[in-house]
C-alpha cells in the first residue's frame, strides 16, 4: 500500500506575497495494490505538488510518504513510474530509441529494454511510428510514448499527472486500457484529471482536493451514498410557477423544466408536475462525480 500522511507544504512568497502560499495543508490518502485512484481538484488545488513530493521532486515541510509500511526512499522511487504534467520527451529522438533509452536509465539490459519497448509499441498502437521523431507525432501519440516511458521498467507503482489531457476518445481508450491492465497485475495507479466523467468510469477510489486539503475521499459508491439520492423530474412546457413552494432547484433548457430535490413528498411533486405539463422523466438518481465535486469544494 502507498500511504500519504498529513503532507504540508508552503512555498515562500515574493514581494507581492510576503507570507507565501500554502500548497498542501494536511493531505492524507492511501492507495491499495491493484487500485486505480483518481485525484481531482481545481488548478492550484495541490495535486501536482502532492505527486512531486511522492516522487521526490519536492520535499514536504512535514508529513510522510510510505510504501509497503516503510518510509519511501530513493531506491523505492526508482521502481515507480512517473508521468509529469509537463512532458519530458526528447523531441528529435526516434520513438523506439527514446523508450529504450529510458529503460536503460532504469537499469534494464540492452536486450530487456528492446523487448520491453517492442511490447509497449505494440500494446499502445505505436509500432508503425517506431522510427518517427517524437516531434512528428500528434499530441495523442506523444502521450502514448510518454506512458510507454513510464511503463518500460515494469513499475511497482504508477503516478500520472493529467495523462488524458487533450486526448481524443481513441487515445483515451488506449491509455485507459494500458492502465487497467497494470491494475489487474496488482500495480497501484494514481492519476489526476479534470475529466470527472472519465475518473468516475475508471477509478476504484477518488480523492477530491481543494486549497491543499482533502475534502472528500473514498469509493465513488461511498461518496454517492454520502450525498444521498435525488429525485429528478423533467416537465415539458409546464405552466408558469408550477414548482413554486416545492423543495429543490429548477433548471430550464428550452421548454424543459428540470426539478432536482432530496426532500419533499414524491407523490405531491408528481401530482404538481402532471398537472403543470407533460412529465418526461420522474425518478430517483444518484449524484454524478461532477455534482459531488461541486458540493465538496463549495
Amino acid at each position: 500500500m502507498l500511504e500519504i500522511n498529513e503532507l504540508r507544504k508552503r512555498f515562500t512568497g515574493g514581494p507581492d506575497a510576503p507570507g507565501g502560499k500554502v500548497a498542501l495543508d494536511g493531505i492524507s490518502f492511501a492507495v491499495r495494490p491493484g487500485e486505480m485512484f483518481g485525484f481531482v481538484g481545481a488548478n492550484g488545488a495541490g495535486k501536482t505538488t502532492t505527486m512531486r513530493i511522492v516522487m521526490g521532486v519536492l520535499q514536504a515541510d512535514s508529513g510522510s510518504v510510505s510504501w509497503r509500511g516503510e518510509p519511501l526512499g530513493y531506491d523505492d522511487r526508482q521502481r515507480f513510474g512517473y508521468m509529469p504534467e509537463e512532458r519530458g520527451l526528447y523531441q528529435k529522438m526516434r520513438v523506439a530509441d527514446q523508450i529504450e533509452y529510458f529503460g536503460r536509465l532504469h537499469g534494464l539490459s540492452v536486450q530487456a529494454a528492446k523487448k520491453a519497448t517492442d511490447d509497449l509499441l505494440e500494446r499502445l498502437g505505436l509500432t508503425e511510428r517506431r522510427r518517427d521523431a517524437v516531434q512528428a507525432l500528434s499530441l495523442g501519440n506523444q502521450q502514448r510514448v510518454q506512458l510507454a516511458v513510464a511503463l518500460v521498467h515494469e513499475p511497482e507503482v504508477l503516478i500520472l499527472d493529467e495523462p488524458f489531457s487533450g486526448l481524443d476518445p481513441i487515445a483515451v481508450d488506449a491509455l485507459a486500457e494500458a492502465l487497467q491492465e497494470r491494475c489487474r497485475g496488482g500495480v497501484p495507479v494514481i492519476f489526476s484529471s479534470h475529466q470527472l466523467e472519465l475518473v468516475e468510469r475508471l477509478c476504484d477510489s477518488v480523492g477530491i482536493v481543494s486549497a491543499g486539503r482533502m475534502v472528500a475521499t473514498g469509493t465513488v459508491a461511498d461518496l454517492r451514498a454520502a450525498e444521498g439520492n435525488a429525485l429528478r423530474v423533467v416537465v415539458r412546457e409546464p405552466a408558469p410557477g408550477w414548482a413554486d413552494g416545492l423543495p429543490g432547484t429548477v433548471t430550464v433548457q428550452g421548454d424543459r423544466h428540470t426539478l432536482r430535490t432530496t426532500d419533499g413528498d414524491d407523490q405531491e411533486i408528481l401530482r404538481r408536475a402532471s398537472k403543470a405539463g407533460r412529465v418526461e422523466h420522474f425518478g430517483v438518481e444518484q449524484p454524478t462525480l461532477t455534482e459531488i465535486f461541486k458540493e465538496a469544494v463549495a
